[in-house]
């Protein structure tokens, strides 16, 4: 998430940045596999995600490799108050489900409160592990967004689109190494990443968040999250100490985020903020 902060944000995080502030920014998630939540459709927790992925499902010898993602949300207002900076975001990408991930394919927006208690909204793409980048679109309580990555070789292509302001984005970028071992719909909260260490940043009441039109392509196939073609996850967000991909996290978001079940048609839940 692309998101900077102080450096007395970061120490009242306790997080180990140089001077200067890092970066608030999308992380991978501290996953915790558990048991089913619904037919052919797995669970599991995160200290910052909450939404879906769909992932290999070991069905061949040959991996699924995902090469696209796209679905739609309401962009949530924010629910703020004075002193209490937070951040939540929201986003359809690439990778970063598995432990052995090192990047992350994404684009959405944010639902942020300033530390004067003022809301604050915001497009943004990145490939981790590149630094996020800001787009220059206006995003409001309400409006529709709708956005897709896609990945071709080393070629990455961004699209995300206002539909309720009848504006939109797309870039093409080249990223050395990108994962297509996942494709995800979430609900965030952003971490502030140093070089050795990720931690959750408070997250943002967001209410709750709509997605819709939630579709991959992996080896070729097109479907639904929860198409047979590969395994789905719902997670859920707890705040909770945890650790990314072994790398501590410290103190996680006060309040957890939870998935709705599926639509009936694959391609649609909701995920709910919760006070913890």
């Amino acid at each position: 998430m692309h998101r900077r902060v102080s450096a007395l944000v970061l120490a009242a995080a306790a997080v180990a940045i140089a001077a200067g502030g890092g970066s608030a920014r999308s992380a991978g998630p501290a996953v915790r596999h558990a048991a089913f939540v619904a037919a052919d459709v797995g669970a599991a927790t995160s200290s910052n995600w909450a939404g879906y992925a769909a992932a290999d499902a070991g069905l061949s010898t040959t991996p699924t490799a995902f090469t696209a993602v796209a679905g739609s949300w309401v962009q949530p207002p924010a629910a703020c108050a004075a002193g209490g900076e937070a951040y939540s975001a929201f986003w359809v990408g690439l990778g970063g489900f598995t432990e052995e991930s090192r990047a992350i394919e994404q684009t959405g927006t944010e639902s942020d409160c300033t530390p004067a208690g003022r809301p604050f909204y915001g497009v943004w793409y990145e490939l981790l592990p590149a630094p996020p980048v800001t787009v220059r679109l206006k995003v409001g309580p309400g409006d529709v967004i709708s956005a897709a990555v896609a990945v071709s070789g080393t070629t990455v292509t961004i699209k995300i689109r206002n539909r309720t302001r009848h504006t939109a984005f797309a870039k093409r970028l080249r990223m050395a190494a990108p994962d297509r071992t996942s494709a995800e719909w979430i609900a965030e909260a952003p971490s502030t990443c140093s070089p050795t260490a990720c931690q959750p940043l408070p997250l943002a009441n967001f209410g709750t968040v709509s997605f819709n039109g939630a579709t991959a392509i992996g080896t070729g196939h097109h479907g639904t999250i929860s198409d047979p073609a590969w395994a789905a996850t719902a997670v859920t967000l707890h705040g909770a100490t945890d650790s990314s991909r072994g790398r501590p996290v410290g103190v996680a978001p006060a309040a957890n985020a939870l998935p709705s079940v599926l639509g009936s048609n694959g391609t649609s839940f909701s995920v709910a903020w919760q006070a913890q």
